[in-house]
């Protein structure tokens, strides 16, 4: 099989300030006098594995573990401070649902300015514009400003841009837990349609049973060290097992 994503031992560190700096000048100051002291923090330690073309895999773990920081890495926002990353193809980050977004733009103008992101010519986004409102739930909206919208509205329009564009590796993090039961399936499904289409999809949620449902395999992540990798079912069933032991 064709591999889409390989992660070898990527370690990625972080210097926490100890002290809260309000304002630039603040931090300025006190990196002048050399009173600005860090902490150093892991929030990766040697995280290695390999997706193959078409495989849909889940990320498990409490707040804090490391999920995102990884699926961050993957998408080339963070670069690793160790170890490497490599990405076959396309990808579609739903890290942060409308984060891309222009909030002084309309919905229909951020749709243009997305999809131009991605390499997209104006005539393939003007035809895939009508499923992605349609998806969206936002007929009537188009012009309305994306500062305007609801954050259910803007993780509506990230989620139908994004998986619009037919990735190669779809990188999703907890976006299905916005919105309601009807619209979570709706995505859910077209998750389904994205992985039948022979995509690689990442993917991160806090419902082990909606990890299962969509994945094949699953990753557990603990405080940024690798707990265990498998199964989704094997994997989800002991991360659940332990969350109950801390309850």
């Amino acid at each position: 099989m064709e591999e889409a994503v390989q992660v070898k031992h990527v370690w990625m560190l972080f210097n926490l300030s100890r002290k809260k700096e309000e304002r630039i000048k603040e931090y300025v100051i006190d990196l002048l006098k050399g009173q600005l002291f860090f902490d150093r923090f892991w929030a990766l330690r040697d995280i290695s594995f390999t997706l193959e073309k078409g495989e849909s895999f889940g990320i498990v773990g409490l707040n804090g573990s490391g999920k995102s920081t990884l699926l961050k890495t993957i998408a080339g926002i963070l670069e690793p401070t160790s170890g490497s990353v490599a990405v076959q193809g396309v990808v579609a980050p739903l890290i942060e649902l409308g984060g891309g977004f222009d909030p002084e733009l309309t919905a229909r103008e951020n749709i243009f300015l997305t999809g131009s992101m991605h390499g997209l010519g104006r005539g393939l986004i003007r035809e895939k514009y009508p499923s992605v409102i349609e998806f969206a739930e936002l007929c009537g909206f188009e012009d309305v400003p994306v500062k305007n919208f609801s954050s259910g509205m803007r993780s509506r329009l990230g989620f139908a841009i994004a998986t619009a564009i037919e990735p190669d590796v779809l990188i999703v993090d907890e976006v299905l837990s916005v919105g309601d039961a009807r619209f979570r399936e709706k995505c859910e499904r077209r998750i389904q349609e994205i992985i039948g289409r022979g995509a690689t999809v990442l993917f991160v949620s806090h419902s082990a049973g909606q990890v299962e449902r969509i994945c094949g395999r699953a990753l557990w992540l603990d405080h940024g060290e690798m707990r265990l990798i498998g199964p989704a079912q094997e994997v989800c069933a002991a991360y659940q097992d332990f969350c109950k032991g801390k309850g």
